[in-house]
């Protein structure tokens, strides 16, 4: 296989620069969890060779493999992300072009600035639960990755370097400033882009396809099918079909860069058919050394700052461990409260999530007092099931279902409706 050489470019983050050649870190999944994969996953002994561009033959085992050594530590390029889970139109759900908070851009209110919130990563990503969004991304090591999505409106970066970490959303012109996790126990070498707050990480195709390969296991069929070109480089596309049939995953495919094994593009497809649920992919990518500053942040004049640190303390003070990432509890503040702790049943893709609920369920119905607008409303997205454990209404995307109790015990998995119901009887 012929060597990826860096070679000297531009691009629209930075000016042209000499490449240099560093200590390889890897972006993919460990050495052993392929290892486990190559033995355990069912294996069809499936070949690329076909179709466009003409490749050498490699086993899935080998793909797998390839991805796991892939030694890529710098990158930088144009990621393209859509989904399309079926999910209603919500104001300040985002969408191409959309804003946290929906009219009140970047989550400011009645013309008051927010207490950073708009800037906090894990509000962004709800903003990349529907529709298409470009995202521009860098990796220099462990130590330096930036992410920034860019929308028509306005730009939201996240910037990690050594142990800092700033976010800034333009829309409200409010950055974060935080430190790195493990900052104080690790030192800056340590830093790894799991490290980053909010999981922003995980809208790249490398961190997608590192995930379902962990899913990987006995319940999964996994094969080589065919070759494409993506972002004007050869792949190998690697094909991930569940065995069970209860998941609403029809299958993953995952181009595989042929020179270096760093996963290109990620696309899952329901079994429902229809257009990809998410598909993320490099629209040009370059793995040179990326410019310096682009791992440099100043907050623009006027800005508000907001100490992240701070924050996050604050949460855990006054909500234990929900408060761990700054943002968290706010992108989701009412939805658990009064729930208690997760249980995860069952395994590999027919996984269900259950949140134990505290009696208190959804409206019961269409006639019942001041409820009544609000079961209407329910009825009109939910569909009512019953069983031994009761009844509840089961709320449907194209790939994630979820199970509501009349007690307000909540069951949410990549299942159809079956399952979730089996499994709100087996708990009973």
């Amino acid at each position: 296989m012929p060597r990826n050489e860096p070679t000297e470019r531009t691009d629209e983050w930075g000016e042209g620069r000499s490449p240099k050649r560093r200590k390889a870190v890897r972006y993919a999944v460990p050495v052993a969890v392929a290892g486990v994969a190559a033995a355990t996953i069912g294996l069809v002994p499936a070949f690329a060779g076909s179709g466009s561009p003409d490749l050498p033959k490699i086993s899935a085992q080998d793909l797998i493999a390839k991805i796991a050594s892939s030694d890529v530590q710098q990158l930088s390029g144009t990621v393209r992300v859509t989904t399309d889970l079926g999910l209603p139109s919500l104001p300040g759900m985002g969408g191409a072009g959309g804003g946290f908070g929906g009219g009140e851009r970047g989550g400011e209110r009645g013309g008051k600035s927010d207490d950073g919130a708009s800037a906090a990563p894990q509000n962004k990503l709800m903003e990349l639960a529907s529709g298409a969004h470009t995202l521009r991304v860098a990796a220099d090591g462990p130590g330096k990755q930036r992410v920034s999505i860019v929308d028509k409106a306005a730009e939201y970066s996240l910037v990690h370097n050594g142990n800092q970490v700033w976010a800034y959303d333009s829309g409200s012109n409010t950055a974060v400033h935080s430190t790195a996790p493990g900052a104080g126990r690790h030192g800056d070498r340590h830093h790894a882009p799991e490290d980053l707050p909010g999981g922003l990480k995980n809208a790249t195709p490398q961190d997608l396809a590192k995930q379902a390969l962990k899913a990987a296991g006995d319940t999964t069929s996994v094969t080589v099918d065919g070759t494409a070109r993506v972002a004007g480089r050869d792949a190998y596309q690697l094909l991930i079909k569940p065995k069970q049939a209860a998941s609403t995953v029809g299958s993953i495919r995952v181009a595989v860069d042929a020179a270096n094994g760093t996963p290109l593009k990620f696309t899952l497809t329901p079994k429902s058919g229809g257009p990809a649920a998410v598909d993320v992919g490099y629209t040009n990518v370059d793995f040179a050394k990326p410019d310096a500053g682009l791992f440099s942040f100043a907050p623009p004049k006027g800005a508000k700052v907001v100490d992240g640190d701070k924050e996050r303390a604050k949460d855990r003070r006054e909500h234990g461990n929900q408060g761990k990432d700054f943002g968290s509890r706010k992108g989701a503040e009412g939805f658990g409260k009064g729930l208690g702790g997760m249980d995860v049943l069952g395994k590999g893709w027919t996984s269900i999530a259950t949140i134990k609920g505290t009696g208190s369920g959804l409206p019961a119905g269409k006639d019942q007092g001041a409820g009544g607008d609000a079961g209407k409303f329910l009825d009109s997205l939910g569909d009512k099931v019953s069983g031994s454990f009761g009844s509840g209404r089961v709320f449907s995307t194209r790939l994630v279902n979820a199970l509501i109790t009349d007690n307000g015990t909540v069951y949410v998995g990549a299942v159809d409706k079956q399952a979730l119901i089996d499994a709100a009887d087996a708990a009973k």
